[in-house]
């Protein structure tokens, strides 16, 4: 390379860490120090000039003509971000060119540009609200989401409390609730049901953040996220609506096809009122003559009493089998629900040659649910393993008669069980799975919604409902309740079978 002429005022030192370079007017290398020797070769570079950026020949004679620095001019190698700067001497025709590593620097920048660009594209098109808030709750800015959400732009919310902005019922004290977790748990969730600026009800759901200061940990500011839940809650209500009305229609279909159970429930005990009724009428036309005849007939009286009342509750349990409204859960005792489903099945069952059997837990056990619906629940499975039986049987109904048992128990695990087995064909393992499915059927007349609500109903209670094959070669469905705290009750049994 050329000497530089004395009359360059540039010089070049080894021991300078930054790359610099000296170039002639057509911005050619005439020189270099160690720090850009080392970096080339580092870089892999053909030759020192590939440090400079591709525009150097413009730079150069720009910097000369002007006679000013030109400075922060970007050049990429492999692994390095150089920002040079060009000092011309106007005298020699040359220019100095002194580099410095700001890979980290640009490096940082690209990436914060990037993030505020992500985040620009999130916040502007988000379907959610997002917000921040001071302590008190007042809007300190919101996303553009807040005009479709609420109904107001993000710069009429600013400075608003959420009291005004969030109106309806128990809100205030929702909010305090919130402000409380946020001050002692730093997050919280809630969910709402506002009034929208144009008076519409909407349901929100919304997460928040504390943002603490660092040395007191008080909460300067809360960052928090809105979603309008609106048409998932809706969409619950009208299944549950949904669900209320194919029970209720269940209930009716079933009380038509125990008709026959239902008039024997009846009959029995008016039957009974009227034997006692003339009984007490002969013994009444001789008590004149017999005073014993008196004692007869307060007996008899006694017993037209006890009957009416059977009958009377008979009535009262087909009311409330088949009332319409809102599920009413409390603690039942399982042994009597089972007695009463059992009872009101016998008469269909013996119509089949079928036999009802109990097998109780010694120690009723407890549990909660809505007594209806679980009787419900009983008598649908009653009745299949009804049809399961006579279905395996044939046309052949003579002879000794078949059996569905009913147990209650609790297993090792504390779970309170509810099992009815039949001496039905049985299923294989796919029939099994298919049999909850719903309008999944092998009845001619079914709907196939009958197990599938039975199962909902039972898991509406925290249970399970499943099945599998019995040792008599049917099947078994189980109810199975959760363990309790206050179920600690012995698994015994006794078997009995229902009074006609």
């Amino acid at each position: 390379m050329n000497d530089i002429p004395p009359s360059s005022v540039f010089s070049l030192h080894d021991a300078d860490p930054q790359p610099g370079l000296i170039l002639d007017a057509d911005g050619a290398v005439l020189e270099g120090n160690r720090a850009s020797r080392n970096l080339y070769q580092t870089a892999n570079l053909a030759s020192r000039s590939g440090l400079l950026p591709v525009n150097v020949l413009a730079l150069v004679k720009s910097a000369l003509e002007q006679d000013r620095a030109i400075e922060n001019v970007e050049a990429r190698i492999p692994g390095t971000i150089l920002m040079w700067t060009f000092v011309p001497d106007a005298q020699s025709g040359r220019v100095l060119a002194r580099a410095r590593d700001a890979t980290d620097e640009v490096l940082t920048q690209e990436e914060a540009t990037r993030s505020n660009r992500l985040y620009r594209l999130i916040t502007e098109n988000t379907t959610d609200l997002i917000s921040r808030h001071a302590p008190d709750g007042r809007f300190i800015d919101a996303t553009p989401a807040s005009w479709r959400l609420l109904g107001y732009w993000p710069e009429e919310l600013r400075g608003k409390p959420l009291e005004e902005v969030f109106r309806g019922n128990h809100v205030a004290q929702k909010l305090a609730e919130t402000r409380n977790l946020l001050r002692d748990d730093g997050y919280a969730t809630m969910t709402l049901e506002i009034i929208h600026r144009d008076g519409s009800r909407r349901w929100f759901e919304i997460a928040s953040r504390a943002i603490r200061e660092t040395y007191t940990g008080a909460v300067i500011e809360v960052i928090s996220v809105s979603r309008d839940i609106t048409a998932r809650v809706e969409s619950e209500e009208n299944s549950r609506r949904l669900a209320d009305e194919l029970a209720h229609t269940a209930r009716l279909a079933t009380l038509g096809e125990l008709a026959s159970s239902i008039a024997h429930e009846m009959n029995q005990p008016l039957a009974t009122i009227v034997n006692f009724a003339s009984a007490s009428q002969r013994y009444l036309k001789g008590a004149r003559t017999n005073p014993e005849c008196l004692d007869r007939v307060d007996d008899g009286l006694q017993k037209i009493v006890h009957h009416a009342n059977r009958a009377s509750e008979v009535i009262k349990r087909l009311r409330a089998f088949l009332r319409k409204g809102q599920k009413r859960t409390a603690p039942i005792a399982l042994n009597d629900v089972v007695s009463n489903v059992a009872r009101l099945c016998q008469w269909e069952a013996e119509k089949n040659n079928v036999q009802i059997r109990e097998r109780l837990a010694c120690c009723p056990p407890v549990i909660t649910a809505d007594p209806v619906l679980l009787e419900q629940v009983l008598i649908n499975l009653i009745r299949n393993g009804i049809e399961a039986t006579i279905e395996a049987r044939g046309e052949e109904t003579r002879g000794a008669p078949a059996q569905i048992v009913i147990t209650t128990c609790i297993n090792d695990q504390n779970e309170t069980l509810i099992e009815v087995t039949d001496e039905g064909p049985g299923l294989d393992e796919q029939g099994i799975r298919q049999m909850f499915q719903p309008f999944y059927t092998s009845k001619p007349q079914g709907l196939g919604l009958g197990l599938s609500m039975s199962r909902s109903i039972i898991e509406g209670f925290g249970g399970f409902l499943d099945a599998r094959p019995a040792a008599t070669g049917g099947l078994s469905l189980i109810c199975r309740f959760p363990a309790s705290q206050n179920q600690k009750h012995k698994t015994a049994t006794t078997e009995n079978q229902p009074d006609d």
